[in-house]
């Protein structure tokens, strides 16, 4: 992976290091996945538990699939159940004229931060958001990360749930984060409960769908961050 020029602040190294292995360990599971794999042995090593032990739990099981058992089951994990879509700001708002708004101030972030937003997915996309996080601006991939913990937070539960194996990865990243107040919590639940906003009404920029449609197989965390 093609790693972006960095800003020089305070975000701690090891917060990087979480948020670039859990970014690799959450692509779609291609033929690039063996690669991603040697990367994230590298950066675990410099890592500290818990979060070593749990991206390594993510990756161990990748390793025991062939990658097309792993395909199918990211599909279905991802893809086609809502509960655990990684676009972040379908939990906080929905299918709504107001998540077009939401996904442009991820885009802000990203113009912000001297990179263009990401043109082969949608900047609210989780990986997309780690990967940037990691390699071009941790303060400003932090409160992004930070601000959308409650979607995150249900995309742990929902892959918990599951017995998913990457909700180890979300879990690693879930440790980077200051401890959630008992409102972050309550909102969690109840959107884990009842969902998101519901509103049938077009988007723009972004015409999406949820669970989204599939544009192509391939690593779609780092198309259109470099």
């Amino acid at each position: 992976m093609k790693l972006l020029g960095r800003k020089s602040n305070s975000v701690a190294l090891t917060d990087r290091l979480v948020w670039q292995a859990a970014s690799l360990l959450l692509c779609y599971p291609d033929d690039g996945c063996s690669e991603r794999l040697g990367t994230v042995d590298e950066l675990i090593a410099h890592i500290g538990d818990p979060a070593a032990t749990l991206l390594a739990r993510t990756a161990e099981a990748l390793r025991a699939s062939d990658w097309t058992s792993a395909a199918a089951q990211y599909v279905e994990t991802f893809d086609l159940r809502r509960a655990s879509t990684m676009y972040l700001t379908y939990w906080t708002a929905g299918d709504t004229r107001n998540r077009g708004h939401h996904m442009l101030a991820f885009n802000a972030a990203y113009r912000e931060a001297g990179v263009p937003p990401p043109s082969g997915e949608a900047p609210d996309y989780l990986p997309v958001v780690l990967e940037f996080a990691a390699t071009v601006d941790p303060q400003a991939g932090r409160r992004l990360l930070v601000d959308h913990r409650v979607p995150i937070d249900v995309l742990y539960s929902s892959l918990n749930d599951t017995d998913s194996p990457y909700a180890h990865a979300v879990a690693a990243v879930r440790h980077t984060f200051p401890a959630p107040s008992e409102q972050e919590a309550q909102r969690a639940r109840r959107l884990a409960e009842a969902g998101p906003p519901a509103e049938a009404v077009g988007l723009e920029p972004f015409t999406l769908t949820v669970p989204p449609r599939r544009a192509g197989v391939g690593d779609r965390a780092t198309q259109g961050v470099h």
